[in-house]
């Protein structure tokens, strides 16, 4: 029973490692494009 209570620990981890680099991921995508349409629309003003 320890066995299997470690092999899940160890799925659990990846999963939640999955879950944090998938927000990172789309935070710094974000990031990019507000940054890209941000300075096209001050072009756009000037």
């Amino acid at each position: 029973m320890r066995e299997n209570f470690l092999l899940s620990l160890e799925i659990m981890g990846k999963g939640m490692a999955g879950i944090f680099v998938v927000i990172l991921l789309l935070t710094f995508i974000v990031m990019i494009l507000t940054s890209l349409t941000a300075k096209k629309k001050d072009q756009d003003e000037a």
